[in-house]
């Protein structure tokens, strides 16, 4: 029987009990209809994770007794950001989704040219909380226990002047350079744009700040599909696939 993996912003000690709050509690007890003596697995993102098991199911929270930890973060030894423009639906949501189960440790949201989602004031703050709940249901489906880092929304040229990395590619099919395969590296920048791509003058930007073209194949990819593609190569050469 498959044990969950709950993410709780709470504390967590060995041998502690606490209460998990309403939405947990209602996954597990209306949803997966767990009762006491099941086990699961607890993690904070702040490292490791902890074996427990529900005690008692109440109508709005549920108490779990923790018991021992693992310091096992199933963490890629590469720092890999992905800085991508913000798309439209359910795009970004699956990128988020996707670049967080394939390793990525820092995902910065891009505002370019071509950019047509409008992000400012309270949009902005709902829109950057529905990212983090989806980076932290990653975690817990794909066992991460840290949580990769969000950045608040930034304008590329702003991005471009701050991104340090070993190496930094730009996504464009304007090119037929690959990645370099016989260079070490220990940090990574994947810069890749929206719908419709970078334009010539982002890319020209980006290039102006040592990143290299980077062309993935004959064929141009989705925004969706080229961070799927390039993060797993890049995992491969110089992480941990």
């Amino acid at each position: 029987m498959r044990i969950p993996r709950i993410y709780t912003s709470q504390a967590l000690t060995t041998n502690s009990t606490i209460a998990l709050p309403e939405a947990q509690s209602h996954y597990l007890g209306k949803v997966l209809r767990m009762q006491a003596g099941r086990e699961l697995v607890l993690f904070n993102g702040e490292g490791g994770e902890y074996s427990a098991e529900i005690l008692a199911v109440h109508k709005k929270h549920i108490d779990v007794a923790l018991k021992t930890f693992s310091a096992d973060n199933r963490q890629s030894s590469l720092g890999l950001e992905l800085a991508i423009g913000v798309s439209r639906g359910e795009r970004m949501d699956w990128v988020l989704q996707k670049a967080t189960e394939l390793g990525v440790t820092k995902i910065t949201p891009l505002i370019t040219e071509r950019t047509e989602v409008k992000l400012g004031g309270e949009r902005a703050d709902k829109k950057i909380g529905h990212w983090q709940h989806i980076l932290i249901s990653a975690c817990e489906q794909c066992q991460r226990n840290l949580i990769p880092e969000l950045s608040e929304p930034i304008e590329i040229s702003g991005w471009l002047k701050t991104c340090k990395a070993d190496l930094k590619f730009v996504l464009h099919h304007r090119d037929n350079q690959g990645l370099p395969a016989d260079k070490q590296a220990h940090s990574i920048a994947l810069l890749i744009g929206p719908e419709g791509g970078l334009n010539e003058d982002e890319i020209a930007q980006a290039i102006a700040q040592h990143f290299s073209p980077l062309t993935l194949g004959p064929r141009v990819l989705r925004t969706e599909t080229a961070p799927v593609a390039a993060i797993s190569l890049v995992q491969y050469l110089w992480g941990d696939f």
